[in-house]
């Protein structure tokens, strides 16, 4: 095995669930019964959610088709941490250092999704098993397909979600909603009158799902260059047959097409991370000129809905961007916080040791400023556990004086997906919530078990064979 066949593997889905199977067997589940892709697949995945499990789940035999289904490869904090070397509590800080560290990508001569190429009246999307994950779907969606296209200006490339609809053989409905890079390239083809080329990537390694999803960098870094800050080295790409465009050597699957200029076709109803049907679309079309994949190919999906599949990585990506904005100018902030039960987006609880009246505004300020997704963030002292809402909710409760600690700022960008924004600017008011010990004050003292009492009373327990 040659070097770059060696960093492929690493880079690679199978590299990522060999690592499973390896460090972590638990957490691999093969469903080897007959599943449907009409809504088996994702209903599955809920069902051990509810169960207080998210393993990684195989499914190896999909009624009508040959390829597998892998799918809830980013619902577990515990796997996201090993693939960075980290422990859990450690992934936000992990995460934001070494999206910092850009390393340029290398570029392979070849491919395993070379290995078989479908071009013509061959491109047919109902090859491949795409679920219909609620049965709100307009259609089978696409969910884990990284969309790659290069800037028709500047000529530097992005990777990214997009949810897919599909609409024909060859055709798929997408929304660019993110009004972000992606968004922005299309437009900028379309004032020239051109459709964006671009390439569709499906099946990927964790890391590069991260990687993709970090947002404040410069316009001039390739997210790749991130993704290979993540892995520690080189991210191997591969030149497709499209645009110029490059793609993840360890992909199981690419499609290759353009996103149509001046074309705008209903997409949608999805089930969208809000928890909600989702019918607000961009409106675009993509039509597919060619598939090429490995010959022993993996389907692999994400999990709609509020699955911790679709939204865990927007947690731990947010918490890492806004602990990065707010430790350039607020040292004294210790972690950050966005929880899956708020969308993965909504809210943020932010930890610091006030050291100062106005800091916890600040920190308010700065995190809203940073993700224009958040809309309420709670800021409370050292001694809450932000990682326990409950905790959180005590001190909004006895901490917060709602006349001097709640800030309210109208007419703020907000996300086009929010059920809450204007249907036509997709703006809102965002809320800010201080809720730390007011300094210089008697303040109620809190009632604390120390760690050595916790010890002492957790033996007394299993010496009574009680099991916590």
């Amino acid at each position: 095995m040659t070097r770059d066949d060696a960093a492929i593997s690493r880079q690679s889905l199978r590299g990522f669930l060999a690592m499973v199977e390896r460090d972590f067997p638990g957490e691999l589940i093969r469903i080897k019964a007959p599943v449907r892709t009409d809504l088996d697949i994702t209903s599955l995945v809920f069902e051990l959610e509810q169960a207080g499990r998210s393993p990684v789940v195989v499914y190896e035999n999909v009624e009508g088709h040959t390829l597998p289904v892998v799918t809830n490869i980013a619902g577990n904090r515990r796997l996201l941490a090993a693939c960075l070397g980290v422990a859990p509590p450690d992934l936000p800080t992990a995460f934001r250092e070494r999206c910092q560290t850009y390393i340029p990508c290398e570029v392979v001569d070849s491919a395993p999704w070379n290995e078989v190429v479908l071009e013509g009246d061959q491109v047919d999307l109902s090859r491949l098993p795409i679920p219909r994950h609620f049965s709100v779907d307009a259609a089978p969606y696409i969910t884990a397909g990284q969309i790659a296209a290069r800037d028709p200006v500047t000529g530097v490339d992005t990777t990214g979600f997009h949810r897919l609809m599909v609409k024909g053989k060859n055709r798929l409905g997408v929304s660019l909603h993110s009004r972000r890079r992606m968004y922005e390239f299309h437009r900028r083809a379309e004032e020239r009158g051109q459709s964006l080329p671009a390439a569709v990537t499906l099946g990927i390694h964790p890391l590069h799902y991260m990687g993709s999803m970090a947002y404040a960098y410069p316009p001039q870094v390739r997210k790749f260059e991130i993704i290979g800050g993540l892995f520690g080295e080189p991210y191997r790409l591969a030149k497709c047959g499209v645009g110029d465009i490059e793609v993840p050597a360890g992909a199981e699957i690419v499609i290759e097409g353009e996103i149509l200029a001046h074309v705008r076709e209903p997409e949608g109803p999805f089930s969208e991370f809000t928890g909600y049907a989702s019918y607000r679309s961009t409106q675009n079309v993509f039509v597919a000129h060619r598939i090429r994949m490995r010959r022993d190919a993996m389907f692999h999906s994400i999990v709609s809905g509020m699955s911790q599949d679709h939204i865990l990585i927007s947690c731990i990506t947010r918490e890492g961007e806004i602990l990065n904005a707010l430790r350039r100018n607020l040292p004294n902030v210790i972690a950050v916080h966005v929880p899956h039960r708020t969308c993965g987006a909504f809210m943020a609880f932010v930890k610091m040791k006030k050291t100062a009246q106005g800091e916890p505004q600040q920190a308010i300020l700065a995190a809203l400023g940073t993700e224009f997704y958040t809309k309420y963030v709670v800021v409370v002292d050292e001694d809450v556990d932000i990682f326990d809402m409950s905790d959180v909710m005590w001190a909004i409760a006895t901490r917060v004086r709602a006349e001097k600690d709640i800030v309210l700022i109208p007419g703020c960008k907000g996300a086009i997906l929010d059920p809450t924004s204007d249907p036509e600017t997709f703006t809102l008011t965002k809320m800010g919530i201080d809720a730390t010990r007011p300094l210089g004050q008697d303040f109620a003292e809190r009632l604390v078990i120390s760690d050595a009492q916790r010890a002492r009373v957790q033996g007394i327990l299993r010496a009574a064979g009680i099991k916590l």
